[in-house]
């Protein structure tokens, strides 16, 4: 596996592998109704709206050969907005690669995300805490999240 620096080029495979993820990986923690709203419409324009935040915060591609198995994003201000592996990768530490990637490019004092259930315990083994639990609504779908926060290394 390699860590790449995201282009352009990698939306769609980055796009394919959010929407396979959500649906293959967090489906066990959602309902269909809460994975539907989640996903959100596939159109154009938010797939602008992904390569404009894609571009724009630093965010790391992981491959095996030419397949992306991986991607994560985190703005300059330490907010890792982004962070999914491909259901048939995981468990195999490409999470974790990103995420020390990130913390590693990023010199901040305190990390944070917002961690779906799915993820939670990823997050909590990489040394992020919970701070609250929040309901979040799309599309009229209420669904669960927690706010995580880690304090850097120094």
């Amino acid at each position: 596996m390699r860590l790449k620096t995201y282009e352009a080029k990698d939306l769609f495979d980055a796009y394919q592998l959010f929407r396979e993820t959500v649906q293959k990986v967090n489906s066990h923690d959602y309902s269909p109704a809460q994975i539907t709203a989640w996903l959100g419409p596939d159109t154009p324009a938010v797939q602008a709206k992904w390569q404009a935040t894609l571009l724009d915060h630093q965010t790391y591609t992981a491959w095996q050969d030419d397949e992306l198995v991986g991607f994560a994003d985190m703005t300059s201000t330490g907010y890792l907005d982004r962070l999914y592996v491909s259901a048939d990768h995981q468990g195999e530490g490409i999470g974790r690669e990103l995420v020390t990637a990130l913390e590693q490019a990023i010199p901040v004092s305190q990390y944070e995300t917002a961690a779906s259930i799915t993820a939670r315990p990823f997050f909590m083994a990489q040394g992020y805490q919970v701070i609250k639990q929040n309901t979040v609504v799309r599309d009229s779908v209420a669904m669960a999240n927690f706010s995580m926060v880690k304090k850097a290394n120094k």
